[in-house]
């Protein structure tokens, strides 16, 4: 994230901007902002590397209101948490317009294992279930926390892009009937679930 004043500004009117469902222009805000483009991108980054901060910065309150309305723990909690998260990602306005307006750099920026935002949610699901985990109330065995993780934002990525990858209707329902079938309790030989 950026702490200058100067680099916030400009995070600040650029996710203003994608907020409001259009495009990002770096020379129309380098000169909305009063400076030229060297300082701008001085400042940001590229433009691939704002609109990923921009991105990152709506899905962690997303994220965390999808995990504070959800079931209190186990494999209940993490679909809650990841059905809700998906389905508000696919019904907000100003998403799908970026999905529909960059396809392409959309796939990229979210969805690559080069991608900032995919590693960081990949982390946040790892941390959700890991915290089960060490509550004893979920087994991710025979996967690790991160590998379950990993499959789990597939999953999530799969029904959230579910128009541009296969041309289908994104769908939250599927979306949730399948974290549950993947998360399904099985009883270990410990009898943990």
């Amino acid at each position: 994230m950026y702490t200058s004043d100067s680099a916030l500004r400009a995070f600040r009117e650029a996710r203003h901007t994608f907020i409001a469902g259009s495009r990002i222009d770096m020379g129309a805000l380098a000169t909305s902002l009063g400076v030229d483009r060297t300082s701008l991108f001085r400042w940001v980054g590229n433009r691939d590397r704002l609109l990923s901060e921009i991105l990152w910065s709506l899905a962690v309150p997303t994220f965390d209101a999808a995990a504070a309305a959800a079931a209190p723990s186990g494999a209940a909690r993490i679909v809650d948490v990841l059905d809700r998260f998906t389905a508000d990602l696919i019904e907000a306005p100003y998403f799908r317009a970026f999905l529909t307006r960059e396809p392409a750099r959309a796939l990229r920026l979210l969805t690559t294992t080069e991608s900032d935002v995919q590693s960081r949610f990949v982390g946040r699901v790892t941390e959700l279930v890991d915290r089960e985990r060490v509550a004893g109330a979920f087994d991710p065995t025979p996967l690790s926390a991160e590998e379950l993780a990993r499959l789990l934002v597939r999953i999530s990525e799969s029904f959230t892009y579910a128009d541009l990858i296969s041309g289908e209707t994104p769908d939250p329902a599927r979306a949730r009937a399948t974290f549950e079938y993947v998360l399904r309790p099985v009883t270990t030989t410990s009898g943990v679930r």
